[in-house]
This record gives structure tokens, sequence and C-alpha cells, in this order.
């Protein structure tokens, strides 16, 4: 039985996956990703899929093509749909068509699904447009890393010199100054517009560097840019269509660190306020067998159970689905949340919290059960394995407690990667529980200098002061509402 592939373009940018592309990838048996995806797009594979790296980035080892072209023939040869994730679009310099060739060779079926290329679309969210009305009627794209010239630049460099219209040079970073030289030297003017984008920053606010041919080598080193970028030389080159830094926190670069169920609203958040944002380090809930423990609790006394995270709450009705066990089964029980967040994603399940304390942290939890549940009543913890141990040790006094882990955290480590081009020029840090805190600093080391750290609360701040020695803010109420007025109040004070 033969499989399927689809070659599938990712976007060059997180959110510029297609509609069709996404819903692929939501239902492969197999995703072979490049280097720079999204993580998030990894996560979508569903959770049986095969997850597998081949690299492909330029100036880094990579699995070799043949191999790759072995690996997607090998995995559709088994029956699977396999999903080849590449940055961008699998057409432009993605070695799309050698993987098409093989597949068409080998007799495997295959797809191709076009994504959003960063020729386009990374001049875009800087604002220029590749292709404008009375300035350029033309686009010419242009790899600046080739191994069959002495420079590694294309030998037709005079012929690009004399077009008109806008030329975009992709992978051409470490290029850059000789493809300024070998432009001027085919006659091309030195004043003539040009800019150089930058993806390592988030997606949605690109580093731009602007100049002209003469100078933009020495803006560009002078601005610390880093690869993946994308030169652009042209007139459309000197336009400026975006207004980057509009809102009360434009131009404020923040640092997330956290779970999705965190950082996406987080994003959301900051972004709407007009903030750059991207994820510095990501936590991954990981499950952990659990199906005695929940078995024993159904079937336990009746009593209490507390959900101190959403990821908990979601982990314990997969459980539950797992093993068929009705919701009806939980009837005899009563059930608290450390905060309104989890209380939202419970009830989403059709069970409404009957305790919810003011305050969202572990002791003001056990405070509101001390004074709620009766005398000898179980409660059960349902929570991570990283959970802190005051919640239980301040319950355990007085009732008997079962503490189950339903799922521990890892740290992906592809997001870490990902994040350590992206580190400069932050403003502040976001952490969002005390395990991201170590996560963090076993990724990064260190936070970058002018960098102000915030916490969601005292037992993140207590973790931090562990890893740093310097001052950080703390978030006035702990939520992901809390964390962005944070640093909203503290711009508004800073501000002269």
């Amino acid at each position: 039985m033969s499989g399927m592939v689809y070659l599938v373009g990712a976007g060059c940018a997180p959110g510029l996956i297609t509609v069709r592309g996404m819903a692929l990838l939501r239902a492969c048996d197999a995703v072979v990703h490049d280097d720079l995806i999204d993580s998030a797009l990894i996560d979508a594979a569903p959770e049986g899929a095969e997850r597998l790296y081949v690299g492909k980035r330029g100036g880094r080892r990579s699995m070799a093509q043949s191999e790759i072209n072995g690996l997607l023939i090998g995995l559709a040869q088994t029956g699977k749909r396999v999903v080849r994730l590449k940055g961008g679009d699998p057409f432009v310099f993605g070695r799309g068509g050698e993987e098409a060739t093989a597949l068409r060779k080998a007799g495997v079926p295959f797809e191709v699904v076009p994504g959003v290329t960063s020729a386009v679309a990374m001049p875009a969210l800087a604002g220029i447009p590749v292709t404008h009305r009375g300035l350029s009627q033309s686009v010419h794209i242009v790899t600046a890393h080739t191994a069959d010239t002495p420079d590694g630049l294309p030998e037709y460099m005079d012929q690009l010199a004399r077009l008109p219209g806008t030329l975009v040079f992709l992978m051409g970073l470490g290029q850059l100054e000789q493809v300024a030289a070998r432009l001027m030297e085919a006659g091309m003017d030195s004043a003539a517009p040009a800019a150089v984008v930058s993806g390592a920053g988030d997606a949605g606010h690109p580093q731009t560097v602007r100049g002209a041919l003469a100078d933009i080598a020495s803006r560009t080193r002078a601005a610390d840019l880093r690869p993946p970028a994308v030169i652009v030389v042209g007139a459309a080159a000197a336009m400026e269509l975006v207004s980057p830094g509009t809102g009360p926190l434009g131009g404020v670069r923040v640092g997330l660190v956290g779970t999705d169920r965190v950082t996406g609203p987080l994003s959301e958040a900051l972004t709407a306020l007009g903030a750059e944002n991207y994820i510095a380090a990501r936590a991954i809930p990981r499950p952990l067998a659990v199906d005695e423990a929940l078995e024993a609790l159904v079937n336990g006394e009746p009593g209490w159970v507390v959900f101190t995270s959403g990821s908990g709450v979601e982990r314990f009705f997969a459980v539950m689905e797992e093993n068929r066990l009705d919701v009806r089964r939980l009837a005899h029980f009563r059930f608290a949340v450390i905060g309104p967040a989890t209380g939202k994603t419970l009830a989403a399940h059709g069970v409404y919290a009957d305790l919810c304390p003011a305050q969202y942290t572990s002791r003001a939890l056990a405070e509101a059960l001390l004074d709620a549940v009766g005398p000898g009543e179980p409660i059960y913890l349902l929570r991570s394995a990283a959970g802190n141990r005051e919640l239980p040790r301040m319950l355990e006094e007085t009732h008997p407690v079962t503490d189950v882990a339903l799922y521990d955290i890892a740290s992906d480590q592809d997001a870490a990667k990902a994040a350590r081009g992206r580190l400069w020029g932050t403003d502040y840090m976001l952490f969002s529980s005390a395990c991201g805190v170590g996560m963090y600093f076993d990724a990064h080391g260190a936070l970058p200098e002018g960098t102000v750290p915030v916490c969601i609360g005292p037992v993140t701040v207590s973790a931090l002061e562990k890893r740093w020695s310097g001052p950080c803010l703390t978030a006035g109420h702990i939520s992901v509402r809390g964390l962005a007025e944070t640093v909203l109040n503290d711009m508004k004070r800073s501000k002269p």
C-alpha cells in the first residue's frame, strides 16, 4: 500500500501557512520538517504522528537531500500520509522540485501545497511592496548563495544590475557587502535604495535596516541583524507603508516564557497594545500515566477535586475519555480551581467550580479549602509533577490528601534554538511559572542586557531570585492580563 506525500509550504512566518496546508498537517501520519519552522505548527500534527527533523538551514550541517528524498519515499511506501513541511514556498529555493522529481520517479503520489515565500512576505511586513505602480513593474528573486561560482553569487550579476524593478536576494546576509559591490561595479547607482529585512525577530515585526546600496552593508553590521534575512534593492525599497511602533507599547520588545495556554493569549494581548513579542522558552505539558489513580479517585470517597492549571483540567478529561468514564461518575465530588482561567477551562467540560480563591496563589487556594472542606473530607490534587509542595503541605495537616501528577513539563528545545537569535533588544522577559524560569536560564544562561524580568507571582519571583540577582517586576494579579498590564504600567512610568 502506497501512502501520499504533501509538499507543504509553511510560509515564512507564524500564521502564514495556508488553510489547505494546516488541514493536511492536522491529519498526517508523519511530518518531516526543516529548521526555523514555528513549533506551534509541529504541534498541530496529531499526537501519534511521527515528527522528523531534517535540518536544511544554510551554513549548518543537515541531512543530505538524497537522504530526505529517501525518507519521504520510505514513509509513503509504508502507507503513511506524510507532510513535508518546508519554510516559505516549496518551489522557491526550497528544493521542493528535487523532492517532487524523486517522488515521481519512485511512483509515490504527491501534492504540492504552495506557501507564502519570504521574498514577498518579509518585505511586505516591513512595509516594502516589491511592485508598485510608477516605481517597480517587476520583481526578480535571486539566490545569493550558490556553489557554482567563485564568490557564491550568480554569474549574471551584471545583467541583474541593469534590470528595472525590484531585486530580492535570499540567503544572502553573509554576502551583503559583496552583493552591493558587484551591483555597483556593474553600473547600478550607489544611491539606489536598499533594505535588509531580518526574520530572526517576531514575524509580525521584522527588524529592518534601510539605506543606499553604498552603505547598506555597514548599516546592517551596526544593527547586528541576524539570518534569515531578505535583501531588497530598488526604488520600492525606500517605501515604508506600515507604521511600526503604534499603540501604547509601540516599539517595545517582549520575550514570553511558558506553555502555549499562557503565551498564546499573552501574545494576543501584547500585540493589541503594539508590542513586538516572541517565544523565548516554551514549556510543553507531557502526559503521565494516571489510569490507576483516576480509577481510585472515581471509586473513592466523596471529596474535593482541585485543579491548579488549565493543562491539568484538559489532561484529566482526556484520561476520563480514554478510559470511557462517564462524567456522571464525578457527581459526588466538589471542585476547586486556583483561578478563573482554570475555572473557565473546567466549565468548558460542563463542570463549574465550587471554589475559586480571591487571590490566585497556592497559599490562598489552600486557605480557602481549609475553610470550605469538612473535617476528614478527602482532597484530590490533580496537577503538574512540577507543582510546589506548599499546597499539599498546608492541607495534609488536617485532611487526607491524594496528590496526583497528571503531567510533567518539558522544554521545547527547537523553540529554544529558534529564540537564540531573537533575544537581542528585549525590553521585558515575562515568566508565567517557576519551572519556566528554570527552562529559560537552562537554555539561555542569562537575560539580555537591559531586559527587565516580569514574574506572574511570588512563587515565580522566588525561582527567579535563585538564577538572577537583578531587580524584577511582579504582576499586579496572577493572570495573563496582570502580566500585560505590568509591562504597560512600567512603560507609562518610564516615559518622561
